[in-house]
């Protein structure tokens, strides 16, 4: 098995990536198509892990200022979920902001993610905006 973390590269490959996006952030809440891109994604910089050539998470990062990066739009395919694939996208994550000489990430998590991001030493900020009127989430920071 080969596992490889970059951005998308071609048509297919993008397409991959939204659809993981939409599928796994927005439709289980009847989100339209399309809602799952906003302005963002022209400058941010997009991780994949592919498994065997097939996307299995992805996030995106915005940088924010200088030196603070933030995760967006975190997601792993349902099936396999709790394989380590997201700590593995939010591993290269914050190796690119060190190359990048950020000295913090942030991020929006999701109630029911507080966990993961805490295992991965994320320290929980405060509540901050509910998501179609009923996903909380909550700002959470770590010092890279």
């Amino acid at each position: 098995m080969e596992i490889v973390i970059r951005a998308p590269k071609n048509v297919v490959e993008w397409e991959q990536y939204y659809d993981l996006r939409y599928r796994v952030l927005r439709q289980p809440w009847k989100q339209p198509r399309g809602s799952e891109r906003n302005d963002g994604d022209a400058t941010g910089v997009h991780f994949a892990l592919f498994e065997n050539d097939k996307i299995a998470a992805i996030a995106r990062l915005d940088l924010n200022s200088e030196n603070i990066g933030q995760v967006r739009f975190m997601a792993v395919e349902i099936e396999i979920q709790r394989k380590g694939y997201g700590k593995q996208v939010m591993l290269a994550i914050e190796s690119y902001c060190k190359t990048q000489n950020s000295s913090e990430i942030v991020l929006h998590a999701r109630e029911i993610a507080i966990p993961f991001y805490q295992n991965l030493n994320y320290v929980l900020v405060e509540k901050s905006h509910l998501l179609f009127n009923e996903i909380q989430h909550f700002l959470m920071t770590k010092k890279i």
